[in-house]
């Protein structure tokens, strides 16, 4: 990263500016590692995450109204405060917390000394594009469909988990398993405090006694299945599998060749969000419009005399759509794009905007 981030300021500035960092990571708390940030921070690499075990609250007065700039161009207002933290022994940090409505408060921890307060919040909290576009993906694009059965084989080299340390694994939690239900059937097992025959007593004591030598069994065999785990490697190389043992996997080379053709459809369907949102309403409804649009019907006309290839799409369900899709289309046609092959330039058009031609919109 180091090498290949772009924009990152000079070491001349990085020394005249001890507060300054090349560039920054965001991540979720399961990343939280003082250790880690230190580490980062002494190669000049801020770090974005949500604080963790936080049980103390702040006062109110703490908190004021912050306009936070998400990198959609959508503004929310929050209430934040801002205080330094030393954590874990190692580092001094801010501590961001923004507080809800309800008054929960969200602690996040950051390395970024010199950015503004907002700018944290929106980088962190616009951290779930990131599921919300894999989820996305997977709902529209079908981004994890296999693609292909075709498989290849993995290079000697690769490490792959142990089959005996597997089976070993195995091993030791089915007779972890077996331990607790013996564990508890003992101490299930009860006699009144008078038995009133020596038979029940000794039935008693001897079903006891079995019980308790089975657990004495089984403590001994994990101890003994566990010093074995330790002295078997968890990984080894392909190479040293049984040949029955080795595996292949899915040829992958078609389905990176698909997935960044879904890529490029997504960050274009993006781009086209963003464009009819400030036309709508509410602007939350538009990839659902856009959903919507690519499956409607059009119209496909050629027209070689005048260099032109017109799609004409049937209307929406309602004029509103109509309207938002109209300025679509006027700034598509803007790019003054040519359909890959020919010499035609796309025109994209509503059906009825022949009809509508002359009345305003």
């Amino acid at each position: 990263l180091i090498t290949d981030v772009p924009n990152q300021p000079t070491e001349e500035q990085l020394k005249s500016d001890p507060y300054l960092s090349r560039f920054a990571l965001v991540f979720d708390r399961e990343g939280y590692s003082p250790q880690y940030f230190k580490e980062m921070w002494d190669k000049r690499i801020s770090c974005y995450t949500y604080n963790k075990s936080v049980k103390d609250s702040w006062a109110e007065e703490e908190f004021s109204k912050h306009t936070v700039c998400f990198p959609d161009g959508q503004k929310v207002v929050m209430l934040l405060a801002e205080r330094g933290v030393f954590v874990g022994k190692k580092l001094w940090m801010r501590e961001i917390r923004r507080m809800t409505k309800s008054g929960h408060q969200t602690s996040l921890l950051t390395t970024a000394y010199n950015a503004e307060i907002g700018k944290v919040a929106a980088a962190l909290f616009s951290r779930w594009s990131q599921e919300n576009f894999f989820k996305y993906m997977r709902e529209q694009f079908g981004i994890d469909r296999l693609i292909e059965y075709e498989t290849t084989a993995l290079p000697e080299t690769v490490e792959v988990i142990n089959p005996q340390y597997r089976l070993i694994e195995s091993l030791i939690k089915s007779k972890a398993a077996l331990l607790y239900r013996k564990k508890a059937e003992f101490g299930a097992l009860m006699i009144g405090e008078t038995p009133k025959e020596d038979k029940i007593l000794r039935c008693y004591e001897l079903t006891k006694a079995a019980i308790q030598e089975e657990i004495g069994c089984l403590n001994k065999d994990l101890c003994t299945l566990k010093e074995k785990r330790k002295e078997m490697p968890k990984r080894i190389p392909m190479s040293q599998l049984k040949p029955d043992e080795r595996f292949s996997k899915l040829a992958d080379d078609k389905k990176q060749i698909m997935d960044t053709v879904k890529m490029i459809a997504y960050r274009a369907e993006t781009s086209m969000v963003e464009i009819i949102r400030t036309t709508m309403s509410r602007n939350q409804d538009a990839r659902s419009l856009l959903q919507k649009l690519f499956t409607t019907e059009a119209d496909i006309l050629p027209d070689k005399k005048d260099g032109t290839l017109t799609v004409a799409l049937h209307n929406m369900t309602n004029d509103s759509s109509d309207k938002t899709i109209h300025e679509l289309c006027s700034i598509l046609n803007e790019s003054e794009t040519v359909y890959p092959g020919t010499n035609l330039k796309l025109i994209y058009k509503l059906v009825s905007d022949d009809f509508l031609r002359g009345q305003e919109f």
